[in-house]
């Protein structure tokens, strides 16, 4: 039977779970701030409505009688779509607990008072205050706003000198003007990403990567993940098993997580993130082609109450990777260089900018101009490759005038 579906979002990356709801029949509605955004053109009805705006959405949602509400790859939308689907008595997770994942400073309090590894943070909305606590931790420390997805606004900062840029961009990208200062951790090896589906408050499903960064640019900002991830198997079972202490603590049902989580050289585990949605850079489609299991359209069916009928553990067969065509300067876009050895990887590509478009240097997720999947022969390969992608992936553009 055909229901109607309000996804919260429809940027490019937001786009597969829209295209699963239409295979399936259901009526499709999308609302976001950005009449552009290309998903749109797929909807049965687009609404200009903020995904924020949670009292702007639920209206919305009761005048529309929705049957499910969706936020596919958005931290700021999540705790809509929980409000919305608590008001509305639809299939949700609890609003508080899915707040609490969202929003970084009620997170780390959180972790704090549950004895969960977690580095020295505080928030805040007062300048001097935050200046006074980074005297207290010292640097290199974190500067980021509470509230924000994509590494946007964020600033690992070295130098005290620099805290009130740091403290202004991170305001800049914060709806609550709220921001975290935190001690950085030690961590070795790969940050672990990855996304994994939580089923009557059980972590059924969970797929990590190593995550990527591109130092020539940002080195903040994941320009992809490789799959499986190279860590040890004794320390991803602790992590399984904080995840899944987290999980009951929170009162988590059904649905979608995404990953962000390190180690020391000792094997702590630390939290940095654990999103209550699913991931984006494409981690739920490389996910489908490492494991067979299709978390979009668990993702959709569970918003609609329906059984999450065949979701298990499965490992990961063969190497397989996301990537974020970026660039590393800002200018006028001309073409995208591809070496000869990676050609053959590339299983998937989806370009998003035009010759003559302007483009900006990779600072945040929304300077992205494109997505890739690729598969690789061996673990070592793949690693070698995506850790010095510009040798084989490379963006050409000239400087803006």
């Amino acid at each position: 039977m055909s229901k109607r579906i309000l996804f919260l979002g429809a940027a490019p990356t937001q786009m597969p779970p829209l295209r699963y709801a239409l295979e399936q029949g259901h009526y499709v509605i999308t609302c976001d701030y950005l009449p552009t955004n290309p998903g749109h053109k797929l909807a049965h009805e687009y609404h200009n409505v903020s995904t924020t705006d949670k009292e702007a959405v639920l209206e919305l949602a009761r005048r529309l009688r929705i049957d499910a509400i969706v936020a596919y790859a958005s931290d700021p939308a999540a705790p809509t779509a929980a409000y919305v689907a608590e008001q509305m008595d639809l299939p949700g997770n609890p609003y508080g607990a899915v707040l609490t994942l969202a929003r970084k400073d009620l997170f780390r309090a959180f972790l704090k008072e549950h004895g969960f590894n977690v580095p020295r943070s505080q928030s805040f909305h007062d300048r001097e205050h935050a200046r006074g606590w980074l005297q207290e931790i010292g640097v290199p420390a974190f500067i980021k706003p509470v509230d924000s997805s994509g590494s946007k606004g964020v600033t690992r900062l070295n130098d005290p000198v620099k805290f009130d840029a740091a403290f202004d961009h991170a305001l800049e990208y914060s709806r609550e003007k709220m921001v975290v200062v935190e001690a950085q951790i030690n961590r070795t090896r790969y940050q672990v990403a990855g996304d994994g589906f939580v089923v009557d408050g059980q972590l059924l499903f969970r797929c990590w990567a190593d995550e990527h960064f591109d130092k020539l640019c940002n080195g903040l900002v994941p320009i992809g993940q490789t799959f499986p991830t190279s860590h040890r198997e004794d320390w991803l079972k602790i992590a399984h098993n904080e995840c899944q202490r987290l999980l009951t603590l929170l009162g988590m049902k059904t649905g979608a997580l995404n990953f962000d989580f390190v180690f020391t050289d000792r094997g702590e585990f630390f939290f940095l993130e654990l999103g209550p949605r699913n991931g984006g850079c494409l981690i739920p489609e490389v996910i489908r082609y490492a494991t067979g299991i299709d978390l979009v359209k668990y993702t959709v069916d569970a918003a609609l109450g329906l059984p999450c009928l065949g979701l298990g553990m499965m490992p990961t067969q063969g190497w397989w990777s996301s990537y974020m065509v970026h660039s590393l300067k800002a200018g006028i876009f001309k073409d995208i260089w591809l070496s000869d050895r990676i050609k053959p990887k590339i299983i998937e590509q989806d370009i998003w900018v035009t010759t003559g478009e302007k483009v900006e240097k990779y600072m945040g997720s929304n300077h992205t101009l494109g997505t890739m999947i690729l598969k690789f022969d061996s673990m070592a390969e793949m690693l070698e490759i995506v850790d010095a992608m510009e040798n084989d992936i490379r963006v050409i553009c000239d400087e803006s005038t």
